[in-house]
């Protein structure tokens, strides 16, 4: 698997990895104090309070990673689940789990697919490529490239209703946040049409609403670039770098 290539040093909230072979280490969860596991859970059930829709299920936890040599990327990582990002309020940013999620660039000919969080996820009004966080495989698969391909087209059917065979998915970046250390896997769809993704979406918030629950999704849009994708609103972290770098080198 490769990407495009490494980004340059600076500010940005992202830096990107140039990564030739990619292998996952799978280690035990961090130690907590017994006053930081009260912690977590008292922030977590104020976070059930606020939004009764919150559900604590399982992630791929970032504990960091390793270059033994040029393109190779060693991922260490752990199973948590979403109340432990909790830890980013009480330890320094430096020794907290950061995330590992998955996103698509799906390209139509008016720009590629972004959507805004609906109210009940856990990132409300921000604007964002289709994807998730990673969640551990089961049935004792590995986590590889083709399970975070797999979670990737599951996050494309789940908040668009747009489905992809996984092996048509490309490996198009990835990079990790400076401030937490998080890992992105950024992939490449082949092109749809914009009404495609329209219809498609509309079917699955009607579907939706007819179960009693909402759409991941509340709205989407198409961006050809940073700025575009800027006058829509708050937007994840990466969203500006990664649209630049598919418009052409960082």
């Amino acid at each position: 698997m490769t990407t495009s290539g490494s980004g340059r040093l600076g500010a940005r909230p992202v830096e990107f990895l140039e990564v030739r072979r990619l292998d996952f280490v799978e280690q035990p969860p961090p130690d907590l104090t017994p006053w930081e596991q009260g912690e977590v859970d008292r922030l977590w059930a104020d976070t059930v309070a606020r939004n009764p829709a919150t559900f604590d299920g399982p992630l791929v936890a970032s504990l960091g990673i390793d270059r033994p040599s040029p393109g190779v990327l060693v991922a260490r990582w752990a199973r948590l689940s979403y109340r432990y990002r909790a830890l980013r309020l009480i330890r320094p940013s430096g020794d907290v789990p950061g995330s590992v999620y998955v996103t698509v660039l799906l390209p139509t000919e008016r720009g590629l697919v972004v959507g805004r969080g609906a109210p009940t996820t856990a990132a409300p009004g921000r604007w964002t490529l289709p994807g998730g966080s990673v969640e551990p495989p089961s049935d004792g698969r590995p986590l590889d490239g083709a399970a975070l391909r797999r979670d990737a087209v599951r996050e494309l059917d789940e908040e668009l209703g747009v489905r992809i065979a996984d092996e048509r998915l490309r490996l198009f970046a990835v990079t990790r946040g400076r401030r937490f250390g998080s890992l992105g896997f950024h992939f490449l769809a082949p092109p749809v049409t914009r009404a495609h993704v329209l219809r498609r979406h509309a079917g699955l918030v009607a579907a939706e609403i007819r179960h009693g629950a909402g759409p991941e999704l509340d709205e989407v849009a198409f961006v050809r670039s940073p700025a575009e994708a800027g006058r829509l609103g708050p937007g994840a972290d990466y969203l500006p770098q990664v649209l630049r770098r598919y418009d052409g080198p960082v």
